[in-house]
């Protein structure tokens, strides 16, 4: 098994988002989840 660094995963995410020109609640909805779980994903407390 590996192991994911969810600040690492989170920093890339939010970095990716923000080049994208997309807000979170944009994000959330393109990928079918709630805006708090991307949320969560950029802050390294929750991982997928």
């Amino acid at each position: 098994m590996y192991s994911l660094d969810k600040q690492k995963f989170g920093s890339f995410v939010s970095e990716r988002r923000r080049a994208l020109g997309l807000t979170q609640r944009s994000l959330a909805e393109r990928l079918s989840v709630s805006d708090k779980a991307v949320s969560k994903w950029e802050t390294g407390v929750l991982l997928i």
